[in-house]
């Protein structure tokens, strides 16, 4: 289970489309925004700017979220100065940052849905593993999101809106956890809806990060990711250790419950976001398109988007991602064997997962501060190799070998995920970097929301095929006798796709690498533009 974003045109800030002269309009409203700052500029620039502000203050009297949006902006307009990870705080980023955050925090009810699946349902591993794996298909339509939120923009605004509405969907569906589900199939679509609302939201930061990320080195690109996943770090970590102590002493559907106000910051940091509305209520001129050119439009950026995906230059380094990430996973397995077998509670499990979000924003760190300069061959080529050998040292924890070294099952297990945890995270980050520097200008949402599908697809398709071998392997809530095998048969695995390394671009550094817009995607820009 993805920062991004240095500085593009203010007008363009958001992402949405402008007419000509917008930029001078968005640059009076900067100077609106400092206030004061002005008195040293000459009394004729200081009329202009007046006049330029009155004319913004005129155009958006009426507009959704248009007062409650302005009053954000100057309080978080000193921000501007404060950097993490070597971004300017300003507040698109800021808002990115949240959103990021609310996934992170959403891990509150991981062990929760865990738990619940295993001694409220009484489901066997397998059986959890596709429930899970089924959970996760919002994130492989991703770039259906992206059509719907271009083509239909509602109350004006193709982002504010879609981030409230996405808030108050994953409410809904943890609401529905906490009071209305009893049986697997209602647990299913509920956490499906959850899952949907935060990848539709994840869709309209993507896009935010993206444009900001297209055309910048290797190093830019890194400094944006790791805005983004580290904030979704911060998260994890904030909700870590209560997601065990909270199921151990309420139980899990009070759980729920708490998770269910949480997508709400979803909805609240959407009047952060920039955006310029498209939609005149006054007049009620829509600018969208009507029903049959949109069907039109959707056939021709899907075919235009086609062709740009079957590049080479895009299709092979994402093939290479997709059998990278497709490898089989123990997960549900090992779940419950240190729950069942090994006897570990909610509050220590908590107690873990509070450690692995630790070591996920380790993670982020590491890649950050020594990797993001690294070629993506080398990275990929040792953090996988690094990553199958310490991963068999949960064999050590099935057989019960740490014990005769005198180290007890609950420091090991958790110094293993520690280690794993860091790993796994920078070695993600470059799939990330290099998703969004493929993507050319006008369709950034869209493409960089293709390949983060087909990477959550291969994802899925990893767990399915490990929930496939611990049905074939005979292990369930009750019998772990082949789960060594199985976890070795999944770390060597992942060796597997080395050999085609050579997918990747040689150089990471490089602006060229980027694929050129111009040749790619001048039509379907222009599309957009009508």
């Amino acid at each position: 289970m993805g920062a991004k974003m240095p500085a593009v045109a203010a007008s363009y800030r958001s992402g949405s489309e402008e007419p000509d002269g917008a930029l001078t309009e968005a640059i009076d409203r900067e100077v609106a925004l400092r206030g004061d700052s002005s008195r040293n500029c000459p009394a004729s620039t200081r009329h202009q700017q007046i006049m330029g502000n009155e004319k913004s203050a005129r155009e958006d009297e009426g507009k959704p979220f248009s007062h409650c949006s302005n009053f954000f902006h100057k309080q978080t307009i000193y921000m501007k100065n404060i950097k993490f990870f070597g971004v300017e705080m300003s507040p698109d980023n800021i808002a990115v940052a949240m959103v990021y955050f609310v996934q992170g925090v959403l891990g509150l009810s991981r062990l929760a849905v865990s738990f619940y699946f295993k001694d409220d349902l009484h489901l066997d591993p397998a059986e959890t593993a596709v429930i899970t794996g089924l959970s996760a298909l919002p994130w492989l339509i991703k770039p259906l999101y992206g059509f719907i939120s271009d083509s239909f923009p509602l109350f004006g605004y193709r982002r504010r809106s879609y981030l409230v509405l996405s808030g108050f969907l994953g409410a809904l569906s943890w609401g529905m956890m906490a009071t209305l589900v009893d049986n697997k199939y209602n647990a299913a679509f509920c956490i499906l809806l959850g899952s949907l609302s935060v990848a539709f939201s994840d869709v309209v930061v993507d896009s935010m990060v993206v444009e900001r990320a297209r055309g910048e080195t290797q190093s830019t690109s890194g400094s944006l990711q790791s805005l983004c996943w580290g904030s979704s770090a911060f998260g994890g970590i904030v909700s870590a250790y209560f997601s065990g102590s909270l199921v151990d002493t309420y139980g899990t559907r009070f759980v729920f419950g708490i998770t269910a106000f949480l997508p709400l910051m979803t909805s609240a940091v959407a009047l952060l976001v920039k955006e310029k509305a498209i939609h005149d209520l006054k007049s009620g001129h829509d600018f969208s398109v009507n029903n049959s050119s949109f069907a039109q439009s959707t056939i021709q950026q899907v075919t235009q988007l086609w062709d740009t995906v079957r590049q080479p230059n895009i299709l092979l380094p994402t093939l290479f991602i997709f059998l990278w990430q497709a490898t089989p996973q123990s997960d549900s397995a090992m779940f419950f064997f240190t729950t069942n077998k090994l006897g570990f509670t909610p509050e220590f499990l908590g107690r873990v997962k509070l450690v692995t979000s630790i070591a996920s924003l380790m993670g982020v760190a590491l890649y950050n501060g020594f990797l993001k300069n690294v070629s993506l061959r080398r990275i990929f080529l040792w953090m996988t190799i690094i990553g199958s050998g310490l991963g068999m040292t949960q064999v050590l924890l099935v057989t019960g070998i740490n014990r005769h070294f005198g180290v007890s099952d609950e420091w090991f297990a958790m110094g293993d995920s520690l280690i794993l945890t860091v790993l796994g995270q920078a070695s993600f980050m470059p799939v990330l970097v290099l998703a969004a520097r493929l993507c050319p200008p006008g369709v950034e949402a869209t493409l960089f929301a293709t390949l983060m599908s087909i990477s959550n697809g291969a994802s899925v398709t990893g767990g399915l095929i490990g929930a496939g071998l611990t049905q074939l392997f005979g292990i369930t809530k009750d019998s772990f006798t082949n789960l060594p095998l199985l976890i070795i048969l999944c770390n060597l695995s992942s060796l597997l796709p080395l050999p085609l390394l050579g997918l990747l671009p040689k150089e990471n550094s490089d602006r060229s690498s980027v694929v050129d817009p111009e040749s790619a995607l001048q039509s379907m820009e222009e599309m957009k533009l009508k």
